[in-house]
C-alpha cells in the first residue's frame, strides 16, 4: 500500500502545548506528550506522530533535537511522542508499537539502516508516512521515505579534513562511540579521505563516559605523535580534553555537533572548533514535515534531495554568534 494522500479536511480542533515523553535508551513503548485544551492552534485536524531514534541515555545532542520537534508540534497542533533505543533491535519494535498505535506520520533514525527495512516498509503498507533525520543519507530514498533532514556526514568529514590540514596537523585520533552507525563511520571516512596526515580510528563506550576518558587518555599516552582528537559529540570531546590533561597530552580537541558547553569550551579555547548540524532544526523540519504533507500534500525536498542542516563551523572567531542560542538550549 501506497503512503495515503494528505487530508484535505480543515477543522476547528482543540490544541495543546506539545511535550515529548523523554524516554531514552532500553523504553519499550511511545507515551502520549500532552492532553487537548481550548486554545486553537494550526486550524488542522489534530494529527499524531512519532520521533523514534537511536540516541543513547543522557546524551545532550538528542535533548536538542527533541527540543526542536517539541516547538514544531506546539506549532501545528500535533500529538508528538518520542522514544529511543541505541540497540537496533530495540528501535525497530518502537517503530512497530507506533504502526500498532496507527499514528499519522513517523519520524526515524536510520543509524543502522538494515534493522530499520523492515518496520520502514511495514509502516508504508500501513499507509503511514515517514521520513528521516540526523541518520540514513545514503539509504533514505532506497528505504522509500518521503524526505530527509540531516547533514551530508561524508561532506562535513572532508570538511573537517581540511581544517586539520589549514591547521598544520600531522596525526589525527577520529572517536567513534557507537560502533556500526553509518553516519558516525562516514565522518571519520570523510576526514580519513581529505586529511593529509595521518589517521585512525579508536572505538569506544559512548554509553560509559569514563571509560571514553580513559580509552582516549590511553591512546595519547601511547602515541604523543597524536596531535588532535576528533570526537563525534560535544560531551566526548569535553572528555578528550580531560583525556589530554590526563595523559600530559599536547593534542587538541575538535568535534562534530554543538551544545552549551561546548560553546563554552571553544569560547575559552579548550576545543578547537566544532561542526554543527544543528539538531535542533531536525526535529523541527521532520515534525513540521509530517504535518506540511498530511494537510496540504507538501514533500521538501520533493522527495528527491534531502534537506541540510550542515555542516557549519564554530571556532572562538564566530562562536559568539551562535552562544545565546547554545544557552537557550537550541543549538
Amino acid at each position: 500500500m501506497k503512503t495515503p494522500p494528505p487530508s484535505s479536511v480543515l477543522t476547528r480542533v482543540a490544541v495543546g502545548t506539545a511535550a515529548a515523553c523523554l524516554l531514552l535508551a532500553g523504553c519499550s513503548a511511545l507515551g502520549a506528550t500532552d492532553d487537548a485544551s481550548d486554545t486553537d492552534a494550526a486550524g488542522t485536524p489534530r494529527l499524531k506522530v512519532a520521533l523514534i531514534t537511536h540516541g543513547g541515555e543522557g546524551d545532550a545532542f538528542w535533548e536538542l533535537v527533541q527540543k526542536g520537534a517539541q516547538a514544531a508540534a506546539a506549532k501545528d497542533d500535533i500529538d508528538l511522542t518520542y522514544a529511543s533505543d541505541s540497540e537496533p533491535t530495540g528501535q525497530a519494535r518502537l517503530m512497530r508499537d507506533a504502526i500498532r498505535q496507527r499514528v499519522d506520520g513517523i519520524a526515524v533514525t536510520l543509524a543502522k539502516p538494515t534493522a530499520m527495512a523492515g518496520p520502514v516498509a511495514e509502516a508504508r503498507s500501513a499507509g503511514i508516512p515517514v521520513v528521516g533525520l540526523n541518520s540514513g543519507m545514503d539509504e533514505w530514498q532506497s528505504a522509500g521515505l518521503l524526505g530527509y533532514f540531516g547533514e551530508d556526514e561524508s561532506v562535513a568529514g572532508r570538511a573537517v579534513g581540511d581544517k586539520l590540514d589549514e591547521l598544520k596537523v600531522k596525526h589525527a585520533l577520529c572517536v567513534i562511540h557507537e560502533r556500526g552507525n553509518v553516519a558516525l563511520e562516514a565522518r571519520c571516512a570523510g576526514v580519513k579521505k581529505t586529511f593529509r596526515g595521518d589517521t585512525e580510528n579508536l572505538y569506544v563506550d559512548g554509553s560509559d563516559m569514563d571509560a571514553v576518558t580513559d580509552a582516549v587518555a590511553t591512546r595519547l599516552s601511547q602515541d604523543p605523535s597524536i596531535d588532535e582528537v576528533v570526537t563525534n559529540g560535544a560531551q566526548f570531546a569535553l572528555a578528550a580534553v580531560k583525556s589530554a590533561q590526563e595523559a600530559n597530552s599536547k593534542a587538541r580537541i575538535a568535534t562534530f555537533d554543538l551544545n552549551k558547553e561546548l560553546a563554552q569550551a571553544v569560547q575559552d579555547g579548550d576545543v578547537q572548533f566544532a561542526v554543527d548540524q544543528q539538531p535542533y532544526l531536525q526535529g523541527y523540519l521532520a515534525v513540521d514535515s509530517l504535518w506540511l504533507y498530511r494537510t496540504n500534500g507538501n514533500t521538501l525536498g520533493g522527495g528527491e534531495a534531502p534537506v541540510l542542516t550542515g555542516p557549519a563551523f564554530v571556532t572562538k572567531a564566530n562562536v559568539a554568534s551562535v552562544a545565546e542560542f547554545a544557552a537557550n538550549g537550541t543549538r
